[in-house]
């Protein structure tokens, strides 16, 4: 959840540093610090809440030095202060460290009686004393690699010591981080993007890598002691893919790349002449698939709710039984699957802390695993039998929009890919529903182009304290999605609900200050949401349905209606996605939040 940047080289280490922070901020933080060597010495300054409190800080007592380590922070251990915040120190020790250490007090006791003084409330000061206690009688590497054996938990750690001044040492085990090549200079950051600007030459770290970093070169070794080699990956990304390209915040102007970033995900996968599905990644033999008697899905969050699209896609299409878990929960109820099992897990950063723990323990009770996301080499994809991306390039809006929608149509991809391989799709529906999918980045466009409208509606019910999103069928979990889109970042309470459960008890909520988002579009379901509809509106409620064009049955229904062009049910979920977007995002922009960094939210969990 932290983010984590260090770099070894001749330049002063504090502007990449801080750079590198500004370029993590999407993850979420509440405080921030920055350590180098300098003249043999560290030099450290920490601050709570945003970097431009840093900056300040730093302007007022200048700091420069190589090399160097930064931080930003969310709290874990210990509340939100600039004692708490990384980089922390112990005697000739600083280290900045992402993750949760679980034996921590144990150690803290230890060090205590043995004389250490501890500053913070947090795990990660025991990093640094242990480091520092292990100094005496050897050198800044032996010491390091004595402390990690006496860690339990997960960590990416960065570490610099005053008696070996020009050295870097970073480790890695069960938390993303990454290697950045340079000319007669290194760098290692948490994420790509933090470093992206000064070289696209990255080493993904393996969990139990240990990397030494000087003026040199750099040295990789596994927890064994062992040299090993992983081979550099050319990132692709530009560092302006990043930014906000005009548009006030990172989230809106990812809502609009939806049209490319799906063509991006189905591009080169899809032909319409034939309807088959080329997914390389997927290490599944037809043998595999013809076996398969069940598939589980593990995600968490935004995830999840992909996850619950594709047990329709799957159920309806290949007939095979399908459940959705969250990851969360998955281990921990001794999950039924063995060697019959697919299990799929999605995750948009890869990292997710909670489905990786899922993934491995469905892989040691027999199971294979494919997993969706949308970053390269991420840890969810190494762990995996084999892997979908979404190609839906960098997402920095904590809250996610387009690595949804491209999770979605993976899913798709998938479902057609395993039912032509089961024979349940024939070549002319494989066909049709390639066809589909190929026009749908031209009726995202035109979904998109209601911008203006759904802006002027948001203004009409910004100041709802609840809101209730009301769907059936496939589109049931797409419900669920815009009301967790409208808590993250206007912080409306606002719940998801099959629309027949509606008279199960949420109908006691409505009265003439209750938005109900109704999603109409025609289908299979069509009159039955109707008729839930006609219900809220008989007892006051305020309906905004999201329709099909030319439906004028529901005008009349509804206080307002938005209108989208048709396409097949299963690619629905997809279409109803861009305007539950839209609603919560100009909500959240009338109500001041702050759109792309929510309160207490972060955009990779990677920890429990």
């Amino acid at each position: 959840m932290c983010g984590i940047v260090g770099y070894v080289g001749n330049k002063d280490a504090v502007p990449i540093l801080l750079d590198g922070l500004r370029r993590l901020e999407y993850r979420g933080y509440d405080s921030a610090g920055v350590a180098v060597i300098r003249d043999g010495k560290i030099d450290r300054r920490r601050s709570i809440g945003k970097l431009i409190n840093l900056d300040e800080q730093i302007k007022k007592e200048p700091i420069s030095g190589s090399p160097g380590i930064g931080h930003t922070r969310w709290a874990t251990h210990g509340r939100p202060s600039e004692e708490n915040a990384h980089p922390h120190k112990a005697g000739p020790v600083v280290v900045v460290h992402n993750g949760i250490i679980e034996n921590y007090l144990h150690l803290k006791e230890m060090l205590k009686k043995e004389g250490h003084a501890f500053e913070s409330e947090t795990d990660t000061e025991v990093i640094a004393h242990l480091i520092a206690k292990h100094l005496q009688g050897s050198d800044f590497e032996a010491a390091v690699k004595k402390s990690l054996k006496e860690l339990k938990g997960a960590y990416a750690i960065a570490v610099l010591c005053e008696d070996e001044p020009g050295k870097l040492i970073a480790a890695k085990n069960g938390c993303p981080l990454v290697v950045g090549l340079g000319d007669g200079e290194n760098y290692v950051a948490s994420d790509i993007p933090a470093i992206l600007s000064y070289t696209r030459k990255m080493i993904f770290l393996e969990d139990g890598d240990l990397v030494i970093m000087d003026g040199e070169g750099l040295r990789l070794e596994n927890n064994e002691g062992e040299r090993v080699v992983r081979a550099p990956k050319e990132i692709t990304w530009s560092p302006t893919m990043a930014e906000k390209g005009g548009y006030r915040h990172f989230m809106l102007k990812e809502i609009f790349e939806q049209p490319t970033a799906i063509t991006d995900t189905f591009r080169g996968r899809v032909s319409e002449e034939t309807g088959d599905i080329y997914l390389d990644e997927v290490d599944l033999s037809k043998e595999d698939i013809l076996g398969i008697r069940k598939i589980v899905f593990v995600s968490c969050g935004t995830s999840w709710h992909s996850s619950l699209v594709g047990k329709f896609l799957i159920e309806e299409f290949c007939r095979i039984p399908v459940e959705v878990d969250y990851a969360s929960e998955f281990r921990y109820r001794d999950p039924i699957v063995d060697s019959s099992t697919l299990v799929i897990a999605i995750s948009q950063s890869g990292e997710t802390a909670d489905t990786l723990a899922a993934i491995r323990e469905a892989k040691n009770k027999g199971a294979k695993v494919i997993s969706i996301c949308n970053v390269v080499d991420s840890s969810i994809a190494r762990e995996s039998n084999g892997v979908i991306y979404t190609h839906a390039g960098p997402e920095i809006g904590v809250a996610s929009t387009k690595a949804f929608t491209c999770q979605l149509v993976a899913l798709y991809l998938l479902t057609i890919y395993l039912g032509k391989k089961t024979g349940r799709i024939g070549e002319e529906l494989a066909k049709e529903m390639v066809s589909e999918l190929v026009k749908l980045p031209r009726y995202l466009e035109e979904a998109l182009k209601l911008n203006k409208e759904i802006e002027g509606l948001a203004k009409t019910y910004m100041h709802a304290r609840d809101f209730l999103y009301l769907g059936r069928g496939i589109n049931y979990p797409i419900a669920l999605e815009g009301a967790l889109k409208l808590k993250e970042i206007s912080y409306i309470h606002a719940e998801g609900y099959p629309a027949g459960e509606m008279k199960h008890g949420p109908i006691a909520l409505i009265d003439e200050e209750m938005p109900v988002v109704f999603l109409v579009p025609k289908g299979r379901n069509y009159e039955k949401v109707l008729s839930n509809l006609e219900e809220v509106k008989a007892r006051g409620g305020r309906v905004i349905a999201i329709a099909t064009s030319g439906d004028a049955g529901v005008a009349g229904k509804s206080e307002n209606v938005i209108y989208l062009p048709e396409t097949t049910e299963a690619l629905t979920p997809v279409l109803l996605s861009v305007p539950l977007q839209l609603l919560a995002y100009h909500i959240a922009v009338h109500k001041g939040t702050d759109v792309d960094q929510p309160r207490n939210l972060a955009k990779s969990v990677t920890v429990e």
